[in-house]
């Protein structure tokens, strides 16, 4: 397969790929069908750097970076940009990776779309409301989904069940 072929082969997957922000904007739509969008200089404004790299610029953090690897506590994780729950405490689990792992998430709280950044694809998932990047989901997880949604730290935030959930960033 020449050069040419591979590009059209590689636009013919988008078909198959949800459609995220335009480039410059994270916009999405929760299950509410509420949309968020912002620059990402506004952004860049509201976060700290390594969030905003790992959010909006698609960065990973340092395997065994994040505090949120140890939490134990029941609670909701929530997107730490625009604080859209994303996942229950309950379906926490240790994978041994190094990154805060999940079975499964929120209804209606992320999306997916393929990832060719290390050639071979991977199904990259993002906060639904406002396109944020959160991880990578694997299909070496525990039952009863058997998927690990492998979360950056950074890209989370944990709310207690004793504490008030915040309101969805504006």
């Amino acid at each position: 397969m020449d050069r040419r072929q591979s590009l059209k082969w590689l636009g013919g997957l988008s078909a198959f790929v949800l459609p995220m922000a335009a480039p410059g904007h994270a916009s999405a739509s929760d299950s509410t069908g509420n949309r968020l969008q912002k620059s990402k200089a506004e952004w860049a404004t509201l976060l700290p750097l390594p969030a905003y790299r790992v959010l909006f610029e698609e960065d990973t953090e340092r395997a065994g970076s994040s505090p949120l690897n140890q939490e134990k506590r029941d609670g909701t994780f929530i997107c730490a940009a625009c604080y859209l729950p994303l996942f229950d405490s309950a379906k926490k689990y240790e994978s041994g990776t190094g990154w805060p792992s999940f079975w499964d998430y929120l209804p209606g709280a992320v999306a997916t779309r393929t990832d060719f950044k290390l050639i071979y694809p991977r199904t990259e998932y993002h906060c639904v409301r406002c396109g944020g990047h959160q991880g990578h989901v694997f299909n070496d997880g525990p039952k009863p989904t058997g998927k690990r949604y492998c979360n950056n730290g950074v890209a989370l935030q944990f709310v207690a069940r004793s504490e008030k959930l915040p309101e969805l960033r504006a």
